[in-house]
């Protein structure tokens, strides 16, 4: 079922990048219940008062329509979750430069597992962070979005970026080192 469903959204998607306006839409749509899933996850870690109807339809829109250029369904869902990074950065710049002082959205990056341990980072912080990753380590900088920004578990990262496991274990832990040494410092 799922290989049919990716297969689909794949020639969707082949179909928007020949220029078939429809398709994109088409494409988004078979995706949009796990896109609502990953939203709903993502703002109630953040008590983000975005709603998740919002956070997807605003995603959309930052992809771009003609200048799209997804390959395939994995492929659609991690550039949705860069989109909906962005707009909650968006968000949470709009809010700080609020005029009544708006407040900084907080997230937090557990320190170690099922240690209960957290570290709070605000999202701006964590935009820039991921910008210097990116630089460093770009699957791990693409770990860290699809985990924080786009809600996913560590087995559907691990499909959506065609590695094992152990392998989406081991980069996580790096990411999440680099992350905590810099917002200690």
């Amino acid at each position: 079922m799922q290989s049919a469903h990716s297969a689909e959204v794949t020639v969707l998607l082949a179909r928007a990048r020949a220029g078939d306006a429809v398709a994109l839409g088409d494409a988004y749509a078979a995706v949009y219940g796990e896109l609502k899933r990953a939203a709903r996850l993502q703002l109630r870690r953040m008590r983000d008062p975005i709603e998740t109807t919002a956070l997807v339809h605003e995603a959309y829109l930052k992809l771009g329509g003609s200048s799209f250029s997804a390959a395939d369904r994995n492929h659609l869902l991690a550039l949705s979750a860069r989109a909906m990074r962005q707009v909650l950065v968006d968000d949470a710049r709009a809010r700080k430069a609020d005029k009544r002082g708006g407040g900084q959205e907080l997230l937090s990056l557990t320190v170690a597992a099922n240690s209960g341990v957290l570290a709070a980072i605000e999202v701006l912080k964590l935009d820039d962070l991921l910008e210097t990753l990116h630089a460093l380590d770009e699957r791990a900088a693409q770990i860290v979005e699809l985990r924080y920004f786009g809600g996913y578990t560590e087995p559907e990262i691990a499909n959506l970026l065609g590695i094992s496991e152990s392998t989406l274990r081991r980069d996580w832990r790096r990411a999440r080192a680099f992350l905590l040494k810099e917002m200690t410092t």
